[in-house]
């Protein structure tokens, strides 16, 4: 997956929204395959407009996350939300400021309001995810 700080460089140099969007949904084209036994209702983001599906698995102290939408332009803000949040502690995501860095994107002014709750959804989901790792450490 690309950093999160260069899809940010990269987003600076695209001057119109329109190659911004196309920028999103090319993110969304290289995520990883999801696995379609994990479509199921306890996976899935509540909130989003579109179907989203997020997976956590830990692997020493840090967790890697998995997603997919149906919707190509959710799935390419799946790639960028898991690009901030995979491979890190999960003291690390729960001081992550997904709003401050989403912002630098300025996507909120370009999003309908439901894609906006939706991302915002999917950030709470992560969040409560390390939150239950930290309660439960199943890797410790």
């Amino acid at each position: 997956m690309m950093p999160i700080d260069e899809i940010l460089e990269n987003f600076a140099l695209l001057d119109e929204w329109e190659e911004r969007y196309r920028f999103v949904i090319d993110l969304g084209r290289d995520l990883p395959p999801f696995p379609d036994d994990a479509r199921t209702e306890e996976n899935r983001v509540r909130g989003c407009t579109s179907r989203v599906w997020l997976i956590s698995q830990a692997d020493n102290g840090k967790l890697a996350f998995r997603g997919d939408s149906d919707a190509h332009i959710v799935r390419g803000l799946v790639y960028i939300l898991l690009s901030l949040y995979s491979g890190k502690t999960p003291a690390e995501i729960l001081e992550i400021d997904a709003r401050g860095t989403l912002s630098k994107l300025g996507l909120e002014g370009h999003l309908s309001p439901m894609r906006t709750n939706g991302l915002y959804a999917m950030v709470e989901r992560i969040r409560a995810i390390a939150a239950d790792h930290m309660a439960s450490p199943a890797d410790a």
